[in-house]
């Protein structure tokens, strides 16, 4: 597999080891494996940007909606169309993706989760350029812009508030996800814990909901979520 191609792969990936150290502050033991990796890809695509011979089109609109540059998203299109030659993605896709890295769990509901944030026009496949878009607020995007990403996946109804059972849903997929490396070890009340934990910090007037504007300032004012925040920001 070629550089880009992973780096396609590995973006999907970002998302949900960003959003397991926001909600527990800590990471599982193979985000040191998966740096280390990237690292290296890195130098991979260095050498492919200069072979680069595939335009995406409409490249000059991407580079004006996101924060990569021509080269680095004809490099992220090669990969992309290696993995997807259709040009798309569709949710069992987006699902063994997750199982081949996260290959000790079950990531399948969490991809699901993701799958539906990442299309936001609800088509029920996930094209380039809602990847890139995506991708971009991750690494480049302001504060606010990766909050706000982040409440939309965790708004799995879409109707403006988190619930608790909405974040407890998102908290067992991600356990799952991770199975038996999730660090420290899962107890049975662990993710209950995590979200009541959640509720405490977030929703300020105790109205048994998180609103943007809580969620916003909440996670502002905590220095572990504004660090994990920063995790990804340099690896392009």
């Amino acid at each position: 597999m070629s550089g880009c191609s992973k780096r396609c792969k590995l973006g999907f990936v970002k998302f949900a080891q960003t959003v397991f150290k926001l909600i527990t502050g800590t990471l599982s033991k193979d985000i040191a494996w998966w740096y280390y990796q990237y690292q290296r890809d890195k130098i991979e695509d260095e050498l492919e940007m200069t072979m680069v011979c595939h335009r995406p089109e409409g490249l000059e609109q991407l580079e004006a909606q996101t924060n990569f540059t021509k080269r680095e998203l004809q490099v992220l299109y090669r990969g992309f169309k290696n993995e997807c030659p259709s040009g798309v993605v569709n949710e069992e896709t987006f699902k063994q993706i997750y199982a081949q890295f996260f290959p000790h769990g079950d990531a399948s509901m969490y991809a699901h989760y993701l799958f539906h944030a990442f299309d936001t026009t609800q088509t029920g496949s996930v094209k380039f350029e809602d990847f890139v878009t995506a991708l971009s607020i991750l690494l480049r995007g302001t504060v606010h812009e990766k909050l706000r990403w982040t409440f939309n996946l965790y708004d799995i109804n879409k109707d403006g508030y988190i619930n608790k059972e909405e974040m407890m849903d998102i908290v067992k997929a991600i356990y799952d996800m991770m199975g038996k490396y999730t660090y420290p070890v899962l107890k049975e009340d662990t993710p209950r814990q995590h979200v009541d934990v959640f509720f405490q910090k977030m929703d300020k007037n105790k109205d048994g909901i998180v609103t943007l504007d809580e969620f916003l300032e909440s996670c502002q004012e905590d220095d572990n979520i504004m660090r994990s925040l920063q995790l990804f920001q340099n690896v392009m």
